[in-house]
C-alpha cells in the first residue's frame, strides 16, 4: 500500500528548471518518497484529488534570518515558519541569524552559535519545515581552522557577507575560498544597508570575492543597477537572488535580464525575512508572480527559481519532483476570484497562488492554508 496517492493532477511542475513540466496527471508515494509518476494511476492508500488543480515541489526560500525553533526576536513573532509552510514553503535556508539576542562577535561565538543552530534545526523541525540553519557570520580573526571545525559539525552555510564584522573584500575573499573548499556555500549581501552595521555592497565587491550567490540583487531593501547585475552574471558563476524585501520594479527587471541572457538558470528566489518589512508568510509565492508577470518568465521557470535552482545551488535533494526523490510537494491553483483559470495562468497575470495542502516527506501538513485564499477548484484530501 502507498502512503499517498495524488490523483487528476492538472499541471504537475517539476521544478527543474531544463524540463519544467510533465504529462503525468498522477503520482504515488511510498515511504516519503516519489515512487511512480503517470497518468490514470490510482490506490487504496491515502488520497489527494486535486481536481485539476497543478502540483508543484515545496517551496524553497533561499533566503530566511531565523534564531532557534519557531520564534523570531527581530519581529517578536512565533510560528512564523508554520506561517510559511501554510504559504507553500517546505525548506528554508538561512542567511545567518543575526537577530540573535546578545549574537556574538568573537570567533569562538560565531562559531558556536553556527553549529547550534545548524544542529538545533536538524532535530527540531518546526511544523516539519526543513531549516537549514546555522550559516556563519563571518568576523576577524577566523581562521582556516575554524572552518574545518564548522564543516565537520555539520555546517554548510555562510551568512550574508557585510552583514557582520568582515567587509574588506581581501578577508571576505580568503574566507570564502576556506568555505568553498569544504563545500560551504557563500552569499554575499548586496545594494544597500539593511540593518546598522551593515554595508551597501556593489559588484566590485561581489566580483572581488566571487561568492556562490550575491544575495537580493533586487534590494535588501535597495536595489543594485542592473548593469551592475549583468556585471555579477559576465564576471562571477554566483547565482543572483530575488527576494520579497526589495524593489518589485527591480524584480522584474533582474528576471528579464537573466531570460534576455538565457540564464534562468542562475535565478534564485528567497523572501529575506524575517526583516524590517515584517514576516512574509506568502513572500515566495508573491515574488514568483513578480517574476512572471513583470519579468516575462514563464510561469512554470518561476516556480524553479523558487525549488529546484535553489536546491540546484545547495546540493538539495528536495525542490525537484522526480522519482525517488523527497516527497516534498504542493497543490496550488488559482485563487477563487482570480481571471485566471489555473495555477500558472494565475501567476502570469501577478496573482498570488491558493495552497491546498502542502506535503512534507509524503505527509499532507494541512487540509486548509489559513494564509492564502481558497483554491478555484474543489480539491479533496483523504490523508
Amino acid at each position: 500500500m502507498s502512503d499517498l496517492v495524488i490523483v487528476n493532477i492538472g499541471t504537475l511542475v517539476t521544478g527543474d528548471i531544463d524540463s519544467p513540466v510533465t504529462d503525468a496527471d498522477s503520482i504515488i508515494i511510498t515511504d516519503g518518497e516519489i515512487t511512480t509518476f503517470g497518468s490514470g494511476l490510482d490506490g487504496d492508500g491515502p488520497r489527494i484529488d486535486a481536481a485539476g488543480a497543478t502540483v508543484i515541489p515545496g517551496l524553497c526560500d533561499n533566503h530566511v534570518h531565523p534564531v532557534l525553533g519557531d520564534y523570531t526576536p527581530r519581529q517578536r513573532t512565533t510560528d512564523f515558519i508554520d506561517s510559511y509552510l501554510h504559504g507553500g514553503v517546505t525548506t528554508m535556508m538561512s542567511a545567518g541569524e543575526p537577530h540573535t539576542p546578545g549574537r556574538p562577535t568573537d570567533p569562538a561565538g560565531v562559531k558556536a552559535l553556527a553549529i547550534l543552530a545548524h544542529k538545533s534545526f536538524a532535530n527540531a523541525r518546526p511544523s516539519g519545515v526543513k531549516v537549514h540553519a546555522g550559516a556563519v557570520l563571518l568576523e576577524p580573526g577566523l581562521t582556516e581552522a575554524d572552518f574545518d571545525e564548522m564543516a565537520a559539525a555539520g555546517v554548510r552555510l555562510v551568512a550574508e557577507i557585510g552583514i557582520s564584522g568582515v567587509k574588506d573584500p581581501e578577508t571576505a575573499a580568503q574566507m570564502t575560498r576556506w568555505a568553498q573548499h569544504r563545500e560551504m556555500r557563500v552569499m554575499v549581501h548586496t545594494g544597500g544597508a539593511s540593518i546598522p552595521g551593515s554595508s551597501a555592497i556593489d559588484a566590485g565587491f561581489v566580483i572581488a570575492v566571487q561568492p556562490d550567490v550575491a544575495g537580493h540583487v533586487n534590494g535588501g531593501p535597495t536595489a543594485l543597477p542592473l548593469s551592475d547585475v549583468e556585471r555579477i552574471l559576465d564576471e562571477t558563476s554566483a547565482r543572483v537572488e530575488i527576494v520579497h524585501n526589495g524593489n518589485v520594479k527591480a524584480a522584474g527587471q533582474v528576471a528579464a535580464l537573466a531570460l534576455r541572457r538565457g540564464e534562468l538558470d542562475r535565478v534564485v528566489i528567497g523572501t529575506d525575512s524575517p526583516a524590517g518589512s515584517g514576516v512574509q508568510p506568502l513572500g515566495m509565492l508573491r515574488v514568483m508572480s513578480w517574476v512572471a508577470s513583470l519579468g516575462g518568465v514563464g510561469p512554470e521557470w518561476a516556480v524553479a527559481m523558487a525549488t529546484g535552482n535553489v536546491a540546484a545551488l545547495h546540493g538539495l535533494e528536495e525542490g525537484v519532483l522526480a522519482v525517488g526523490m523527497p516527497a516534498d510537494l504542493c497543490v496550488v491553483d488559482a485563487p477563487l476570484g482570480s481571471q485566471a483559470h489555473d495555477a500558472m495562468g494565475a501567476l502570469a497575470i501577478g496573482d498570488t497562488l491558493a495552497v491546498a495542502t502542502a506535503v512534507i516527506d509524503g505527509v499532507p501538513r494541512f487540509t486548509k492554508s489559513r494564509n492564502t485564499p481558497p483554491p478555484l477548484r474543489a480539491i479533496s484530501i483523504n490523508a
